[in-house]
């Protein structure tokens, strides 16, 4: 339980007690006010109620774990065919390499450590590597969505005889999968130079974009990254599957 901290002398160290655990602040308590020890009990009170039981990290653990194992296979077979077949080396297909990729990077550099945070039931890898997560995570999901929307519309360019695609375009092809990885890096950089921040967020074990935090820097980019990563990517697979149904049906 957390409690307000009773006035300490003037360059004391504060001792603040959470659920058993003692946690050592040796910074100088002088000039400390009630209203930042209120703000260091709501904090701590926020986090009790987000922790989920051991049970549930269990069971997080346990969907984590098959999450990585079959992404981890599934995208090693998929770089094993492209490796053994030279005849699957297309340019449309470099662009689901380039997703297969990036799939795979989140399955070595990104669930691994949610994974043993669920088995443990907290962040074991510090604040940096909670930084680090949130990034890798971010910038992966990023390329996989903006390549998803590349080859839906790679795929209605092939299509539609008057956009005269060159479905042997390799230079196109490699552009693509770069202006997908640049594109990511534009918005998933930022964070690092106070333009919103990674960090913790739901049970403890997880770090992302901090999206529920009300500053207008973190708003604002939330808002960005919605619009310009997930909105605008599944606009443009939706209009393009969309006017290939409609040229199938004719």
């Amino acid at each position: 339980m957390c409690h307000p901290a009773p006035p300490t002398p003037q360059g004391a160290t504060m001792v603040v007690v959470e659920s058993g655990n003692f946690n050592f602040s040796t910074e100088d308590s002088s000039g400390t006010n009630p209203s930042a020890n209120d703000s260091v009990c709501d904090s701590l009170m926020n986090r009790e109620k987000s922790e989920l039981s051991r049970t549930g990290h269990t069971v997080v653990a346990v969907f984590l774990g098959v999450i990585l194992l079959l992404g981890f296979l599934g995208n090693f077979f998929v770089l094993l065919l492209f490796a053994r077949f030279q005849v699957l080396r297309t340019p449309i297909n470099l662009i689901l390499l380039n997703i297969s990729v990036s799939d795979m990077l989140v399955c070595i550099f990104g669930t691994p450590f949610s994974f043993a945070a669920s088995l443990y039931g907290r962040w074991l890898i510090g604040d940096q590597g909670c930084k680090w997560y949130g990034f890798a995570n971010s910038l992966f999901g990023i390329v996989s969505r903006v390549s998803l929307a590349v080859l839906s519309y790679e795929r209605y360019s092939t299509m539609v005889p008057y956009m005269k695609a060159d479905p042997a375009d390799y230079k196109k092809a490699w552009l693509a999968i770069a202006g997908s990885w640049l594109y990511s890096l534009v918005w998933t950089v930022p964070p690092f130079f106070g333009w919103s921040s990674y960090g913790p967020e739901g049970p403890g074990t997880i770090c992302s974009v901090q999206w529920h935090q009300r500053s207008f820097g973190k708003i604002s980019y939330v808002t960005c990254l919605f619009i310009f990563c997930i909105l605008l990517p599944l606009l443009l697979m939706i209009i393009c599957y969309g006017k290939i149904l409609f040229v199938i049906r004719g």
